[in-house]
């Protein structure tokens, strides 16, 4: 099918996604889900009966933990998951990356997933989309720029992004950071070609300059749907994309200028609950900042030893001292939140990285146990208080912790923050309960953000100065 003949939408399948963190993914499955469209994000490969438990859904992810792993780990997890968008009947299919372009050659590569995917995909070219207005992200010349602590900042002088612990961002033009992990040429359709007559010629020249990635800059709501409209309109039989959210964002607003998609239906609500827990990996200082907001509003903040990760028994130890601990504040009256660090600067973060060096332990077990036993402790306490609602925050801990919840795959409830709304996590039996469960990136959401979710209220972007 010629998507610039469609005048309506395909039946079935629009998007099959493919995320490499868990707050990414359902950022996505947000976008989509609240556009109108039956949207379902699986936690591993679904099987051909969970497929068949949400048939009908327009559009298919599967979230991972893509972001905190070697290239070797993608080498041996990817083909699984890209074997099975491909065989999915998606005209698009997306590899899912964090809105801030989290990556490295070393871990999170995203140039090393495009290398797999394309195996698999074979595209004529890749669309590569970052920027996305309603969380802050924009991209001018190539240049992704983000807002913190009062104004914009190219992501090189980002004052997070650029001394981010794991994946610290030294150049703010995607294509010279992506060429460090893949030898594809990347090109760029910049701003000024969208916003004049001729984007449709600028795309065909940077193709057939040889160029397979094509960045595309966007800076405001007619940079957004042109860009989508370049993507719908050349996606041919099928295209395969690369970026963040931003990809559904631009795909929605194209279609709806086109008159494919009508306007989103009104957002719904939920009420507030009497208890919620929350457990944080994140060492963000946006979350850092909501933690602060949390106790000062009465929470019971309960600070979580993560150099106790280093060992199984010593772990179990500090998860059942933790709960514990969480169950005695809910008997009390007040909400358990458990962290592991405030901020990037807390002194536990170094002191990991000192132990798990002389000990010569790879850091990303142990963060993968970390975030595993902070899932756990979350089952418990909403198994032992009857909790209906919790929160994961932090994208690594998201992806470890909702496993061990027993969650097999998210669809949406309501909105708060863009990029952090609150799920409905299903379970592997249908007959079991829901939980309903906030996903929270650690640059995501407002410093009431815990709040929010616990009165079931939602927080209205301002100019897209989310953090």
């Amino acid at each position: 099918m010629n998507q610039s003949q469609s005048q309506s939408l395909p039946e079935g399948l629009l998007v099959a996604w493919y995320g490499d963190d868990f707050t990414g993914s359902s950022a996505v499955l947000e976008v989509l889900a609240f556009a109108g469209l039956p949207t379902v994000l699986f936690l591993d490969t679904p099987t051909e009966r969970q497929l068949q438990r949400f048939s009908g859904y327009r559009a298919i992810g599967i979230a991972s933990t893509a972001r905190a792993h070697s290239p070797q780990w993608m080498d041996q997890n990817m083909p699984p998951a890209f074997a099975a968008l491909h065989g999915l009947s998606a005209p698009i299919k997306h590899y899912k990356v964090c809105s801030t372009f989290d990556s490295a050659p070393h871990v999170g590569s995203i140039g090393k997933a495009i290398d797999i995917a394309w195996r698999y995909f074979n595209p004529d070219w890749c669309p590569m989309l970052v920027a996305a207005p309603e969380i802050g992200r924009y991209q001018a010349f190539g240049n992704l720029f983000a807002y913190a602590h009062g104004q914009w900042n190219r992501l090189d002088r980002h004052p997070h992004m650029a001394r981010h612990p794991v994946t610290p961002m030294a150049e703010a033009d995607l294509r010279r950071h992506l060429s460090r992990q893949t030898e594809k040429s990347v090109g760029l359709v910049d701003l000024v070609d969208l916003k004049g007559p001729a984007a449709e010629q600028a795309l065909q020249r940077e193709r057939a300059a040889g160029h397979r990635i094509v960045s595309l800059d966007v800076v405001d709501d007619e940079t957004l749907c042109k860009a989508g409209q370049l993507i719908w309109q050349n996606a041919g039989k099928g295209i395969f994309a690369v970026g963040s959210q931003g990809v559904e964002y631009a795909l929605v607003a194209h279609w709806r200028q086109a008159g494919m998609l009508p306007q989103a239906p009104e957002a719904p609500s939920v009420d507030p609950v009497k208890a919620i827990a929350i457990a944080s990996g994140s060492c963000s200082p946006v979350t850092a900042q909501q933690i602060d907001w949390a106790e000062a509003a009465g929470f019971a903040t309960i600070r979580v030893d993560i150099l106790q990760a280093m060992g199984d028994r010593s772990w179990q130890a500090e998860i059942s001292r933790v709960v514990d601990r969480g169950l005695k504040a809910l008997g009390a009256g007040q909400d358990p939140l458990l962290y592991m660090a405030k901020g990037p600067a807390d002194p536990s973060i170094a002191k990991l990285n000192e132990a798990a060096q002389s000990s010569g332990q790879d850091l990303a077990t142990i963060n993968a146990r970390a975030g595993d036993g902070l899932g756990r402790a979350l089952k418990a306490l909403s198994q032992e208080a009857d909790l209906q609602r919790v929160v994961l925050a932090g994208g690594d801990t998201s992806g470890y912790g909702s496993r061990a919840l027993d969650i097999v795959a998210f669809t949406v409830i309501a909105p708060s923050a863009p990029g952090a709304s609150l799920l409905c996590g299903h379970r592997e039996d249908p007959a079991s309960p829901n939980l309903e469960i906030a996903l929270k990136g650690g640059q995501m959401g407002p410093p009431d953000y815990f709040g929010l979710i616990k009165n079931g209220t939602a927080h209205v972007s301002l100019g897209g100065k989310e953090s």
